[in-house]
């Protein structure tokens, strides 16, 4: 745990990750906030998933942009717009929920409001990459990350399902948007650690992608996307296929809490094994991991698949993050950490979408099928490439194709 309280202590890293942690709740309930949201207004599962979809692609599409911006600019200089932007598009929602508008507006609002959201998250991790760069101390750092996107995640939902029992959707996500204004213009105004804006340009209209690795490594991330997908349709289907429907929440509970145990003890090891080597084994453990849902058969069993699963899946998003920062240039950092994490956010929609088409078609068990064979395709991926995950010796990252503008 020392690796964990000297990273922590590091100068004016609390006043950055408190209101950043604030900011990044809202982007965990945004989706199933749009879900809840759309189905009070309309009654209608169908709009409502479209419309939680649009919500949850959206910033994928937009993030990567979001992040140039912040790169060449500073993140402020984004931010406060940005939240601006998105407080009036989800205000615009929630009104239009209100007043019982049509399913059209409501999923056309709710991709605005998807694609505004502050890319916080991102934008923390570029911070730690630039305050602990080059320390050895980095892994910890975006070990420390990983746990608190666990945190979100799990403390999201329990909020927001509170919150709309007990009132409404409407007040569940008229707090979430108190809470991402107030997170974000409190982070935005913490300078200490901030990296300095870098006016650079990318030649190549794929732009950082075309960087050498960065489209491996956002490619192996829609599989990890589609391990959450998949598992969310998975575990809610199947457990209510054998009559046990109140199992699905403490099962994916195993998951998350698993997880969040399997980054902590990740961010302690010193590594000897490389990164890439690493990173390939993680996505053969996991899909081993995953492939035991399969022969579940009831739930106890998937407690135990999923908790493995869990396990294997924060090193692999940890060591991904480390591995882009050592492949790219700074000017490009903020840029390619919303690449990953809108890779994520696709494969989140594209796994539920197979799993869900899988179970209406053969049954519930058949979206366990999902997980193994994507992330067995990314393990084969990394390894074919593996040379495309190391920097290319004596030379800075991606030097040839980024230049000052």
């Amino acid at each position: 745990m020392t690796s964990y309280l000297a990273v922590l202590g590091s100068p004016g890293a609390w006043r950055f990750l408190l209101p950043a942690f604030v900011a990044r709740l809202p982007n965990a309930m945004l989706q199933l906030g749009v879900l809840l949201l759309v189905h009070w207004s309309t009654g209608s599962y169908g709009t409502a998933g479209v419309a939680a979809a649009m919500a949850a692609v959206a910033p994928a599409l937009a993030g990567p942009r979001t992040g140039r911006l912040a790169d060449r600019y500073g993140q402020a200089r984004v931010l406060v717009p940005q939240v601006a932007v998105h407080a009036v598009a989800l205000g615009a929602l929630l009104v239009l929920a209100s007043t019982r508008a049509s399913g059209l507006w409501l999923v056309v609002v709710s991709a605005l409001a998807g694609a505004t959201m502050p890319q916080v998250g991102s934008m923390v991790r570029a911070r730690w990459a630039h305050v602990l760069g080059g320390s050895g101390r980095l892994d910890t750092a975006f070990a420390l990350e990983s746990i608190t996107d666990e945190l979100t995640f799990t403390l999201a939902p329990v909020l927001l399902v509170a919150i709309s029992t007990g009132f409404s959707p409407v007040w569940a996500l008229s707090v979430a948007l108190v809470m991402v204004v107030a997170g974000t213009l409190a982070f935005a105004g913490v300078r200490r650690g901030t990296p300095e804006p870098m006016p650079v340009r990318v030649r190549s209209r794929r732009g950082v992608l075309r960087l050498r690795g960065v489209a491996v490594l956002a490619l192996a991330f829609v599989a990890l996307g589609t391990v959450f997908g998949s598992l969310q349709v998975g575990v809610t289907s199947y457990t209510a296929a054998l009559g046990q429907a109140g199992a699905a929440g403490p099962v994916y509970a195993s998951f998350s809490g698993a997880s969040f145990v399997g980054g902590i003890l990740y961010g302690v090891v010193r590594w000897r094994i490389g990164a890439p080597v690493r990173l390939a084994a993680a996505f053969g453990l996991l899909s081993a991991a995953t492939a035991t849902l399969t022969l579940a058969g009831s739930v106890p069993p998937l407690y135990a698949g999923a908790a493995v699963a869990g396990f294997v899946i924060a090193p692999a998003v940890i060591t991904g993050y480390t591995l882009v920062e050592g492949l790219i240039p700074a000017e490009v950092r903020t840029e390619a950490f919303t690449w990953l994490n809108g890779s994520v956010g696709v494969g989140i929609a594209a796994g539920a979408a197979v799993a869900g088409r899988l179970v209406d078609g053969f049954g519930a068990e058949f979206a366990f099928l999902v997980p193994p064979v994507t992330t067995g395709l990314a393990a084969l991926l990394v390894l074919a490439l593996l040379r495309r995950l190391r920097p290319e010796a004596g030379r800075p990252p991606a030097r040839e194709l980024v230049a000052a503008g």
